[in-house]
């Protein structure tokens, strides 16, 4: 087996050397094969992880050039460990600059008070009342879906396209880093502050 594909793949993937083997093996030596069998593999492993308790963890902060935006962001990890690891520091950071940049509302989806996603859809409802006319309801359910989803890509911090790379929302973003670090990290809280709001 070829030596420069298997770091190759474990640099891309950040999965173990033996997992990479195996993948290798199992795809026929193909490598974008292997990479789809490693990722079902972390999407299976990332469910098990993301039941385990994160109490451990740092909160970091980030000043904007100028200082007139500030953030600060809760990170926890399963273990002390990891959280006192320089990429565990790093994607905390990370985070906090997306914070600042992209200004989110919520950590996640499920954090969104009902009455705001009720407004949201009687918003969207009276926005698309005459485009809707006619349509059939099984069409009209799947636009104001589609329209709250948007939504939550504003307002949810795990929904929101990564600021350094937009084709990954946060929570795969995220993903990727539990992949590595082997152990279940979650955004616990932030806090964003604004000069003169």
């Amino acid at each position: 087996m070829d030596n420069n594909l298997l770091k190759d793949l474990r640099d891309q993937t950040g999965a173990g050397m033996l997992d990479v083997k195996a993948a290798l093996d199992e795809a026929g030596g193909d490598k974008e094969k292997a990479i789809e069998i490693l990722r079902k593999k972390g999407q299976a492993k990332l469910s098990k992880k993301a039941d385990r308790a994160a109490n451990e963890g740092v909160i970091e902060s980030y000043i904007h050039a100028g200082g007139k935006v500030g953030v600060l962001v809760e990170l926890n990890s399963e273990t002390d460990f990891v959280s006192r690891t320089d990429d565990f520091k790093k994607l905390a950071k990370e985070l906090a600059m997306h914070i600042a940049a992209s200004n989110p509302l919520y950590v996640n989806i499920s954090d969104v008070p009902a009455e705001v996603i009720e407004k949201e859809k009687e918003i969207n409802k009276e926005q698309m009342a005459g485009q809707l006319a006619g349509k059939p309801a099984d069409m009209v359910e799947k636009i104001t879906e589609g329209k709250l989803n948007k939504f939550y890509e504003e307002v949810c911090l795990m929904e929101q396209p990564f600021f350094r790379d937009p084709e990954k929302k946060v929570r795969e973003f995220i993903a990727d880093h539990i992949a590595k670090m082997g152990e279940n990290v979650v955004v616990k809280r932030f806090s964003r502050f604004v000069v003169g709001n």
